[in-house]
Parts: C-alpha cells; structure tokens; sequence
C-alpha cells in the first residue's frame, strides 16, 4: 500500500482539550476542510483517565469541571447531556499545617494555627499592609508578590515551601503577572476577625463547586467530546505519531509516511517539542529558556470503609517535607465508580507500613483510593525508584493512613511535561516564540502549546483551541491567549455552540463579535 499524502486547509495535532475544541469550532462553522490527528488512540491529552488491573480509575492530575466560558458548558452538555452524567461537589480543601487540618485557602484561615504561629502571620500581614501604603514599586516576582501580599509569616509557613513542592522551582525564579485568580489576597479585616472569633473563612475561588463524571473519569469526557466529531476527520493511534514538521513546505510526516498539507496548522503539543520536529534551530534556541516540571501521579487503593477522619474531603495540599507529594486528591469520592465495587475480590498487596499480609488471598471490599501528584525538575530531583514506597510512608506520616491498612492496588505515572512553569523569562521567550510560528501559518496553543498556566485549566485548554479556529476562519480576537485577567474576570457567554452548522454558511470575514451566537 503507498504512501497517503493528504491535503487539508487546517491540520489539528493534538486532541487533548485544545486540540478537540478546535476541531469542534471547525466542524461548527463548517468552513475550511479539517483534520485531527493524536499518536495516542484514546483522546484526552492530559486529560485522560487510566485504568488499573484492578479497577481503580486514576485521571493524569488533579482535574475538576468548573468553567468561566458558556461555549465549553455547551460542548460538555452535549457530550454528556443526561444529569445522570455528572456530581457535583462543593469543595472541601484543606492544607496539612503543624499536624492540623487548615481549611482552603490557607492564608485566610490563620485563625486555626496555633496562637504562635498566628502572632508570626499577623505581624507579617501588617509590616506587608503598611509596606503597600508607601511602596513605590511593583514585585519583581512571585516571591516578592508573596511577601508584598502576605507578610513573611505566612511565606515561610505556607507559600515559599508549598509552591516549590507544586513548581519544583523556588519563588524568587517565578514571575507574578501569571497570579489573577489563582492565588487569593488575604482581606487583613477579615483575617483578624476570624482569629479573634476562632471561626473559619467561607468558600474562595472559581473551583469552589465543581463538576465529575459519574463514569469514567475526567478522560471519559473527552472521548464523549471526540465522539461528537466525524469519524472521517478524526486520525488517532501511533501511527499518526508527528516525525516531522515542514513550515515551509505546510506539510507534516507522520510516523506511518503519511503526509499532510495544510494551509494552516493548529498545534497542541508542548511548544518546545514541535520546534525540535521544525528543526528550526533559532526557535529551538528561544524554546531553552522556557521552563517546566514534570508531575509524578501515583494512586493507591485501600480495602474497607473510607475513613470519617478523611471524610467528604476533595483535595488537601501539603507544604511540609514530612511527605514527597504535594497534593492529595480523594478520588474514590468523586464517583462511586472511581473504584470496584465491593463484590470485587481482591489481595492484599501489602500493609501500608510495608509489611506482609496476613493472608494473600483474595478478599471482598469496598474500597476507597487516594491520588498524589509530586514535581520533579532539576531544581528538584526525586527518588524515583522508591516514590511509592515514600509515597505511602507520607500517607501514614500525614494521618491519612494508618499502618495496618491493607493496600490492594498501586498506580504510578510519569508525565515529563507535568506544569509550564511562569518563570522569570517566559514572557520574554512567549513575545517572540509564538508570534514566529504564527508568521508560518502555525497556531501554537494549550497548556504546553502557548505555555501560559494562567489559562490552562481544561476549559481554558478547550477554549484556546475554540478560539484559534475562530481566528483562522472569522479573524476573532483570541481573548483567552492575549487576555487572562479578561477572560478569567467575567462571564463568556457570547460564544455558543449552534446546533445547525448552515447558521455560519457564508459568513467568512464576519468575527464573533458581530453576533451573539446562541443556541437554538
């Protein structure tokens, strides 16, 4: 059989969130011809969900449903329209502080510390308040926006020793432009309030209710999102692995031979990857200054009753070296289908403090399961061999486990490519990186694709995608890529997925800001 060689006028590579929201914009303005093509045979990107022998469903990171875009709720509704489909949770977060239990957001809940310890953020809240009131000058970086905004009792309690768990890099080598709604600004009224009361702060943030499948994880909707598509337009498996990337010529080669031209080309693949496939070496060059870590997702399955102790919790965070991990997510209590049913048989692979078994075999459940995520970067090496094992033992030193509960499963994932980091010298590699791919016709988006962590939650993911298919076809304005602090600060309801794809013939040159596109 020879060689394919394909001609389209938009080529996706990628259908992770970006590039699925680009092929399902495309599709809906049925305008250019399209195409989309992943190496992986199950969409999802890092978005996906996998699966253990045993049962236990462990999604590639922390991911939840919340949205600030009506479009992307349209997509996922349709997808998955039925309300069976979902739960929804409030979000009940904690950080582990001084062997207690803080509630989220930790800055604005002091007043649960011990009374020392709420002498030392006090005081630094107030040197940082009357700092603000006559300081001239903005921080340098996220280090100085900590201390600006939260005075050094809380940095060195909290915000310096968390984030370099979460980033793999210290403070002082990240930039603050990224923060917006990421990282809430104590209210010092409030503060003091709270600790003179001994009460906690309410709900903060655009996560605090969320969104999960009912049936198979975060990736299950993705693959409901890709099942929307046309099948002739959809390409995915290892042969469609990218081996080379032509700008000059638009045509990439694909590990099969195939070929595809293309007069524009939407990528979603980490930024750095894609010029190495260019082999254009002055944007690989520029692509060295740009900085990331890689996540290590582990996930362990418990036999018996979830614990009251660990009760309705969602996610915890961890800023203490008593645990490797950073993050831990309650995942079996997401969905009662994140885990086998009780009737499953199943060994006990081991106690949690390592010892053996009493017995090998196979016994019924329930089951409950705990995910974890831990950086690594060459700031911040890991003990990979022994994650697992450091894993456990930091379940147990955190009182999530105790010594004698019964493994039954263990998952472990490396992603190399786990958090763009917004360093120091992102935005000076940014200004110049994607504006040279784009004078080639290369649209370059997503979490890795335009790297900016600011908007790389899976709606931003979606939408970043949504919207460079719009620029392509319509010249729209890509808010979402050039305007976080936008895009983040209000409600996007002007774009909405139209069920009839003849609303759009012939509406070439018109933008999305011409009409307020609703569903009908």
């Amino acid at each position: 059989m020879g060689k394919e060689e394909l001609n389209v006028d938009v080529l996706v590579i990628g259908a992770g969130p970006t590039g699925l929201g680009a092929a399902k914009r495309l599709n809906q303005l049925d305008g250019p011809s399209w195409m989309i093509v992943d190496s992986n045979e199950i969409p999802g990107g890092l978005a996906s969900t996998d699966v253990t022998p045993e049962g236990f469903l462990y999604d590639v990171g922390g991911h939840v449903i919340f949205s600030h875009y009506k479009y992307f709720d349209d997509c996922i509704d349709e997808a998955l329209p039925n309300e069976t489909d979902w739960f929804t949770h409030q979000r009940i977060s904690y950080v582990r502080c001084k062997n207690l239990w803080v509630p989220y957001p930790f800055q604005n809940n002091i007043s649960m510390l011990p009374q020392e310890d709420q002498v030392d953020c006090m005081n630094g809240m107030i040197d940082a308040a009357l700092e603000a009131r006559v300081s001239g000058t903005k921080p340098q970086n996220f280090d100085e926006w900590i201390v600006r905004m939260m005075g050094e009792g809380i940095a060195n309690l909290f915000m310096r020793p968390y984030n370099f768990k979460v980033w793999a890099v210290p403070t002082t080598k990240m930039q603050c432009a990224w923060l917006g709604e990421r990282v809430a600004a104590p209210d010092l009224k409030s503060v003091t309030k709270n600790v003179i009361l001994k009460k906690a702060a309410g709900g903060w943030g655009p996560n605090a209710t969320f969104r999960f499948p009912a049936k198979d994880g975060t990736g299950g909707i993705w693959i409901a999102v890709a099942d929307t598509l046309p099948k002739e337009n959809k390409r995915f498996g290892k042969d469609n692995t990218v081996e080379k990337v032509d700008a000059d010529a638009k045509k990439v080669t694909f590990k099969n031979g195939t070929t595809v031209k293309y007069e524009k080309l939407i990528n979603t693949m980490a930024v750095d990857a894609l010029v190495e496939k260019m082999e254009d070496q002055e944007l690989v060059k520029l692509s060295k200054d740009l900085f990331y870590s890689s996540t290590h997702v582990i996930g362990v399955g418990i036999r018996g009753e979830r614990p009251e102790r660990i009760g309705d919790k969602c996610w915890l965070y961890f800023p203490e070296d008593d645990c490797p991990f950073y993050r831990a997510t309650i995942f079996s209590n997401y969905s009662p289908n994140n885990q086998p049913d009780q009737s499953k048989l199943l060994p006990t692979l081991y106690l949690a403090d390592g010892s053996e078994a009493p017995s090998d075999n196979p016994s019924y459940g329930p089951y409950w399961s705990i995910m974890l995520e831990v950086s690594e970067s060459s700031m911040k090496p890991t003990d990979n061999e022994n994650m697992l094992r450091d894993c456990i033992k930091g379940l147990i030193n955190t009182d999530m486990l105790k010594p004698n509960d019964e493994i039954v499963s263990t998952y472990h994932r490396r992603f190399d490519h786990g958090y763009p980091t917004p360093s120091l010298e992102r935005e000076g590699v940014l200004k110049q990186l994607l504006p040279k791919l784009q004078a080639k016709d290369i649209y370059s988006r997503g979490r890795f694709g335009s790297w900016r962590y600011e908007v790389g939650n899976q709606d931003h993911s979606f939408m970043l995608g949504v919207e460079a298919a719009d620029h392509i076809v319509n010249g729209a304005v890509e808010l979402t890529l050039n305007y976080p602090d936008f895009v983040n600060g209000r409600k996007n309801e002007e774009r909405r997925l139209v069920e009839g794809r003849q609303v759009f013939k012939g509406m070439k040159g018109v933008t999305t800001q011409d009409v307020a596109f609703k569903r009908v």
